[in-house]
């Protein structure tokens, strides 16, 4: 049987990514017979060499405008479970290359295995929810963990500049939240695969950065160290907590992760001489006398 190529325009194109398992499915092209790229993957070179910038994102609703009348045309296809659907939404964040190929293969499974729906203990449905968890996780760290920098541009404009790590392509599916967030604040969120501006209007997509492009500390951030430094408890310390909620792969991108090392290692002294200091008494408050009422 043919080999067949389906090429997507871009590393997250869901809409692309259905309208041709579509057409491989209305075709009846197994899985085993279908392989899959992005643009991306096709313009890179030998050396890993890759051109050609993202696409815009189409203006989102907001306060300066409406949103625009043009909609995409609806794919018509099989009916799968609406859970499938939101799951491929979050399995095409993924950074596995195969990611694709999981989704077309689940799609293929449930329409010719109509029992696969009602067997959680399957490989490949393990394996994609394993995927989508990992991305709710990294939306979550993102949104945790993003810390913004005032920056004034060309035109006298303060724009608030971030710069994060992402473990999956997740730039534009974390946007909205900092819409929602940040609203009246113009702000740009810079990832290696992708940047995401918000100019107040509307969302701009844009092409990935690098750590260079984002600003560098500023006075407030000392001030967020100094802070930090002295919130920071050391007899409630929990190594293997903290490593669970705020894992390495995120510290490179938060300012307090300097200090982490230094108040670990100075944690247990701290807490020793916390327990050897004298007992304190608290000071008692008086409530205040409330003169009697005046009868009526």
């Amino acid at each position: 049987m043919t080999l067949h190529t389906a090429t997507l325009a871009h590393a997250t194109d869901w809409d692309g990514f259905r309208h041709a398992a579509r057409a491989l499915l209305q075709a009846g092209v197994p899985p085993q017979h279908v392989q899959w790229f992005t643009a991306q993957d096709a313009a890179c070179d030998l050396f890993g060499d890759c051109a050609g910038p993202a696409p815009e994102l189409p203006p989102a609703a907001g306060r300066c405008g409406t949103r625009s009348h043009a909609q995409p045309q609806p794919v018509v296809g099989p009916r799968v479970p609406e859970g499938f659907v939101r799951l491929c939404q979050h399995l095409v964040l993924h950074r596995d290359p195969a990611r694709f190929a999981l989704m077309y293969r689940l799609l293929w499974r449930l329409l010719h295995e109509p029992a696969l729906r009602h067997d959680p203990l399957d490989a490949d449905r393990l394996q994609a929810r394993h995927m989508a968890r990992a991305v709710a996780r990294d939306l979550h760290k993102m949104h945790a963990f993003v810390r913004f920098r005032p920056v004034v541009d060309g035109q006298g404009q303060t724009v608030h500049v971030a710069w994060f790590e992402p473990r999956h392509y997740i730039a534009e599916a974390a946007a909205p939240f900092f819409v929602r967030r940040f609203t009246h604040m113009h702000w740009a969120l810079l990832t290696p695969d992708a940047s995401v501006r918000w100019d107040g209007c509307q969302l701009h997509r844009g092409p990935g950065a690098q750590r260079a492009d984002a600003p560098p500390p500023d006075a407030g951030e000392a001030l967020w160290l100094t802070y930090y430094r002295h919130i920071f408890n050391p007899a409630r310390l929990n190594t293997a907590a903290m490593h669970k909620e705020m894992p390495r792969h995120y510290w490179r991108n938060l300012p307090e992760a300097a200090l982490i090392g230094e108040l670990v290692q100075g944690a247990h002294e701290r807490s020793a001489r916390m327990v050897e200091a004298e007992p304190t008494t608290p000071r008692r408050r008086i409530a205040p006398l409330v003169p009697p009422r005046a009868q009526d």
